[in-house]
């Protein structure tokens, strides 16, 4: 008999900011498809949870995306994130619905509010995910229990976390690690506005003022091409800066070149940096440590250039070069002129 029988389906945060939905609300929900479709005798849904203000006209491009069904609270109080009202009208879905999973993007917003929630109704919650799965031994017990694994002791190992006692079971999930599926604009579901009941519209916290941030350098997480750095090869970053340039790509780095000083945290790649999936990665002097292949091994392409024949980069990597740096890539950027000169 099923642990929680009055628990069932998958449920995914939408997070937007100013009417816009962020795609790692629409990479969890394409994951959650997939998990579903592992267990289709329990015949859960994926249903996405979308807060805001005037945000209901978003309803059907998280259809589109993959969610069988759309909770949306469209309400004033909800225009700027606010963890007083957004953790308020969450923990009431939570408990009026009554999901089996509960997933949210590791971003800035999510691990703000994640916790919270959680800690109101009493669940578990697994941070700052990998991976997900369920567990198949399960589900002959009616049970879609997951595990969510997730870097520990700064990346050398893997931890696979379950919850077998309380539901939903709760996850953020870092962005970049889920493929996002394409739109299917002929998909139809059921949509549902539901209606929080405030405790008190008074703001605990006003906001005087919103300044954005002036961005500077680029994001690498949405580059399709990049030249990363190792520490073998912080000794050729002005010929790796120039083969980037003439491939229309960016420059990344390894967490010992941003600790060595030599490039921004901006652009660090790991697991304590971020997470990227390019059309075409090419590591150099970049060992292949796990806390940095964990970033980037996603992307479609890996080129590696590395003098020690038995690094773990070359595992992983669709090609290799065994060699120095600075005495590979010249003659990649010379091939790369030509080519264009052509």
């Amino acid at each position: 008999m099923a642990k929680f029988p009055d628990y069932k389906d998958i449920y995914v945060f939408v997070e937007q900011k100013n009417g816009e939905p962020a795609e790692v609300g629409y990479e969890l929900i394409s994951e959650a498809r997939k998990l579903v479709s592992t267990i289709p005798n329990m015949d859960y849904k994926v249903v996405g949870v979308l807060l805001g203000d005037n945000v209901k006209d978003k309803a059907e491009e998280v259809i589109a995306h993959g969610a069988d069904k759309v909770i949306i609270v469209d309400d004033p109080l909800l225009k700027d994130y606010s963890t007083q009202f957004y953790a308020d009208a969450l923990t009431q879905i939570i408990k009026e619905f009554k999901p089996d999973s509960f997933l949210t993007g590791a971003t800035v917003l999510g691990r703000d509010l994640a916790p919270r929630v959680a800690a109101r109704i009493n669940a578990g919650l697994t941070a700052d995910a990998t991976k997900i799965d369920i567990d198949q031994d399960k589900v002959a017990d009616g049970e879609a229990l997951l595990l969510v694994t997730r870097p520990t002791f700064g990346g050398n190992l893997f931890g696979t976390i379950v919850c077998p006692d309380t539901r939903p079971q709760m996850a953020t999930i870092r962005p970049k690690v889920f493929d996002m599926a394409p739109i299917d604009e002929t998909r139809t579901g059921e949509i549902i506005e539901f209606k929080p009941e405030w405790e008190s519209t008074t703001p605990q916290v006003e906001i005087m003022e919103t300044v954005a941030k002036a961005l500077e350098g680029v994001d690498i997480t949405k580059a399709n091409i990049l030249v990363g750095v190792g520490r073998g090869a912080e000794h050729s970053i002005e010929t790796i800066k120039e083969c980037a340039k003439e491939l229309g790509g960016e420059v990344c780095a390894t967490r010992a070149v941003v600790e060595d000083g030599f490039m921004d945290k901006d652009v660090q790649v790991g697991q304590t940096g971020k997470t990227v999936r390019p059309s075409l990665y090419i590591a150099c002097g970049i060992s292949g440590a796990v806390q940095h292949v964990a970033g980037m091994e996603k992307s479609d392409m890996i080129i590696a250039i590395n003098r020690d024949p038995e690094a773990e980069i070359f595992k992983i990597a669709n090609m290799g070069f065994v060699g120095n740096v600075d005495e590979v890539l010249p003659l990649l950027v010379e091939e790369i002129k030509k080519a264009k000169a052509a």
